[in-house]
């Protein structure tokens, strides 16, 4: 049931992407800022009691949904899995800044592709030149199709129905609203909702990373992601950029001008070429390539679990 669910699910964004998103994260983030208010008072066990408190009841009543429609019909479950990694996944969720920007550099439009770079980032961007742009761009897929797509595939299929799905995107959401730089939240209070994501995270961003590396350039995906991803502050972007640059051909990472008229400076990520709108394709490429891959030992691995 799980690649029918996930193929139904891909097929249903590309007809229709999820335009609800956003409501249901300002929903999440509204919960985690009441809980952030009630609980942080500086103490780890507050920051476990919140996150607790955000991410496992809904986690537990997606599994209690899917057990009782279990109960009724197949089809129902179907229906409910479907439901839920439409909410949860978001293969298009960033598609749309991804095809702007390229339009933009397409015509020379440098502003108005640093003015999507932004809203996709959440960031300004008006320092940007176009080279950094298309750097960035790249990132952004990248780390967006691992999280919004590969990492929720993974944990959807190794725990029961749609329990891994829920708890990997709510335990996301809690990690980045918490350790926002907007808000106010201590660090012993954040420290376990990081911790706990950065677990999550971990392994299915190698899987991403091996993925992007037998799809594409596998000697430089391997040789970046090993000499490279270590350097980076969170070692799963590292791990993914490295291995994606690498893949692809092109240089990731390295400085970047900021808005205060300085550089902001960061690892290297990749070898090979400076950034150009022709890796923009290849970036869209490699990312369908390894979905593809994913979705084909997700179906060995069904099969053999019907067999065993």
């Amino acid at each position: 049931m799980s690649v029918i669910a996930l193929v139904l699910v891909l097929a249903l964004e590309q007809w229709r992407p999820f335009v609800g998103r956003a409501w249901l994260e300002s929903i999440v983030a509204r919960g985690a800022d009441w809980l952030e208010h009630q609980f942080d008072a500086g103490q780890l066990q507050h920051g476990v009691v919140a996150w607790a408190l955000l991410v496992l009841p809904v986690t537990l009543l997606a599994g209690l949904v899917s057990y009782l429609l279990g109960h009724l019909h197949w089809a129902l479950v179907l229906l409910f899995h479907v439901g839920v990694l439409y909410v949860t996944m978001g293969f298009r969720q960033g598609s749309h800044f991804f095809t702007t920007i390229r339009q933009a550099l397409a015509a020379d439009d440098i502003a108005l592709a640093r003015l999507t770079l932004a809203r996709w980032r959440g960031s300004a961007c008006d320092s940007l030149e176009h080279e950094e742009i298309v750097r960035l761009s790249i990132e952004q897929a990248l780390i967006g199709a691992h999280r919004l797509v590969f990492a929720v595939m993974f944990w959807y299929v190794l725990l029961p129905g749609p329990i891994g799905a829920v708890f990997y995107r709510l335990a996301q959401m809690a990690a980045t609203r918490w350790s926002s730089a907007s808000r106010q939240a201590s660090e012993p209070f954040v420290w376990p909702a990081i911790v706990i994501f950065r677990v999550l995270d971990g392994l299915p961003a190698r899987l991403t990373a091996t993925a992007f590396a037998i799809v594409g350039d596998f000697e430089d995906a391997i040789f970046c992601w090993r000499s490279q991803a270590a350097a980076w502050t969170d070692r799963v972007v590292g791990v993914i950029l490295a291995s994606g640059a690498g893949a692809i051909g092109v240089k990731l990472g390295m400085p970047l001008h900021d808005e205060t008229g300085g550089v902001e400076e960061r690892p290297p990520a990749g070898l090979g070429d400076e950034a150009d709108p022709a890796h923009l394709d290849s970036t869209v490429g490699l990312i369908w390539r390894a979905l593809v891959l994913w979705l084909g030992l997700i179906l060995m691995l069904t099969v053999a679990r019907s067999f065993g």
